[in-house]
């Protein structure tokens, strides 16, 4: 009896190990395979100082710009803990995405705090409105920005629109603040399916941070 609890207590940890190295293995390619992209992205434009993991569900890519736009370039990819069952098990459970952020210091500090969360494209087809016997009358309304600021400054103007015109593209979060990092963006990392919609990506990051920069002029 004894024996084969040592036999089944052994077998237990090989697939525990097995589970962990094989998913810390697929973490680790998803990992790179993003920071690949991001790296193609920047050719030409930046080089690359370091990469560093933090456990098997975290890594960091430095960079710095030839250009002027972004300073102290740090990348972030955040996967889910797979080597992990319980953690894993708990990040599903609470509907936990996979994301790249970006963070960096601009050349200026921003002159204005914004937060952004949940920036989505939504459109409505007009096939979808059945025909019942009441008339619709369909009108085409420009932009509109839900915001909790009591006064609009004109000096988020530039960003916002950026940002109504950057379609395609759906951040979970956008920062501009005082403080170092200025300017911090994450995204889905499901996302960046290729190195064109990371350059895509990164596009609509430079057009931000010029925004920034007009407003403070």
């Amino acid at each position: 009896m004894g024996r084969i609890l040592i036999l089944g207590g052994l077998g237990g940890v090989a697939l525990a190990s097995l589970w962990y190295f094989w998913f810390a293995y697929v973490n680790r390619r998803k990992g790179a395979q993003a920071l690949h992209w991001m790296q193609s992205a920047c050719a030409g434009e930046g080089r690359i100082l370091d990469t560093r993991w933090f456990g098997s569900s975290q890594v960091q890519l430095h960079l710095q710009f030839a250009a002027h736009w972004f300073e102290n370039v740090r990348v972030t990819v955040q996967l889910l803990p797979r080597p992990l069952p319980v953690n894993w098990l708990i990040s599903k459970w609470r509907h936990q995405k996979e994301t790249l952020t970006f963070e960096a210091d601009l050349g200026e500090t921003p002159g204005f705090h914004l937060q952004v969360f949940q920036y989505r494209w939504l459109t409505q087809k007009h096939g979808k409105i059945t025909a019942t016997d009441r008339d619709w009358e369909l009108a085409r309304p420009g932009p509109v920005v839900l915001t909790t600021r009591t006064h609009w400054t004109q000096e988020l103007t530039p960003v916002v629109n950026t940002l109504m015109t950057s379609r395609g593209h759906n951040l979970l979060s956008l920062h501009f603040r005082h403080e170092s990092p200025h300017f911090a963006a994450t995204v889905p990392l499901e996302c960046l399916a290729d190195e064109e919609t990371a350059a895509s990506f990164l596009h609509v990051l430079r057009e931000l941070a010029t925004g920034a920069s007009t407003s403070m002029q």
